[in-house]
């Protein structure tokens, strides 16, 4: 099996390598890729070191499998390239999400939709993947009519130069505004901003959570709202999610029906002040999920808090299930 990352030295390509490493994906080559500047630089996997090559080089080589992490940019030129050579393109960036043409995939839900034809797949945003791993078996039981998503997000999700503006400030250094992701200081502060604005006032992030979510769960009707805010905490993402359901549920058929879901685990016991939280999901790939309980004001209404590692779950972990899948069922071969 050979398999590109492209991206291979980026934050998200990084853990990538990792949980390859972890899962023991059968790489038998691996060829990592990255921009001009770091063609060359060496990278290790399996205790190997392998040097960096140009995208180009690792199309001409033909992977199996490319898992994408370079940005939208990167991944419109590219992944093209690669899938008319035969290889299939898992690509974290959100270039390709909301095309008609390309799965949105999250394995637990819809890997079974894949074809020999999808050449390209799309690995959701990460507050999105998080979320619909918890919303599925809940719509499909109850039938989820409105969603109201806040979301908590950590630095890690908008990358390298974040992570070291929360560290740098937190050392109290005052950086240069070209030096900063943010247009305000994130350390001791919380900002109501994820992405860039949109033309309806909500954020890229916030419309991704919309758009998204009614593309995996295949319901245009669902009616949905967010507001998405970046949070000082170097890692893990957090969501307060507010439903509607057409039917009624009882919290202990929930809280059964959560814990019998691949890839979620329930923390649910406050009278022992247990609930998720991004220290529990940190280097983890379950979604926690807690705080479950009745929303009095509204008929058929529930309150969910949502936990995840935004860099495993939410970026590497799904891509490389994604591949994972891929081999299973021989769609590669």
């Amino acid at each position: 099996m050979k398999i590109a990352v492209v991206g291979a030295t980026g934050l998200v390509g990084n853990i990538i390598c990792r949980v390859l490493e972890e899962r023991n994906f059968p790489v038998t080559e691996f060829i990592p890729a990255a921009s001009s500047r770091s063609v060359g630089m060496e990278i290790s996997l399996n205790g190997k070191k392998y040097k960096i090559v140009s995208i180009q080089e690792a199309v001409d080589a033909v992977p199996d499998i490319a898992i994408f992490s370079a940005g939208g940019s990167v991944s419109l030129e590219w992944a093209p390239k690669f899938a008319a050579k035969g290889s299939f393109v898992i690509d974290n960036s959100s270039a390709w999400r909301m095309d008609p043409d390309k799965p949105l995939i999250v394995p637990e839900i819809n890997a079974h939709i894949l074809t020999k034809n999808d050449k390209i797949i799309a690995n959701p945003n990460c507050s999105t993947i998080q979320m619909v791993i918890v919303l599925a078996p809940l719509h499909k039981k109850y039938k989820i009519n409105r969603l109201v998503i806040s979301t908590y997000q950590s630095v890690a999700g908008t990358g390298v130069k974040a992570v070291n503006q929360f560290e740098h400030e937190k050392e109290g250094k005052v950086l240069a505004k070209e030096d900063m992701a943010y247009h305000h200081p994130i350390y001791n502060n919380v900002i109501p901003h994820c992405d860039v604005f949109l033309e309806n006032d909500y954020t890229k992030e916030e419309m991704k959570l919309v758009n998204e979510t009614k593309k995996i769960l295949q319901d245009n009707s669902l009616r949905i709202t967010a507001t998405a805010v970046r949070v000082p905490v170097q890692g893990g993402h957090s969501e307060s999610v507010n439903i509607e359901f057409e039917k009624h549920f009882t919290i202990p058929d929930v809280k059964k029906l959560l814990s019998e879901t691949d890839g979620v685990e329930v923390i649910d016991d406050v009278t022992n002040n247990q609930y998720p939280m991004p220290r529990n999901a940190h280097h983890r790939d379950e979604v926690f999920v807690g705080r479950i309980r009745e929303d009095h004001s509204v008929d058929n209404g529930l309150n969910l808090w949502i936990v995840a590692d935004n860099l495993r779950k939410g970026a590497a972990t799904n891509a490389i299930q994604i591949a994972e899948y891929l081999i299973k069922t021989k769609i590669t071969g």
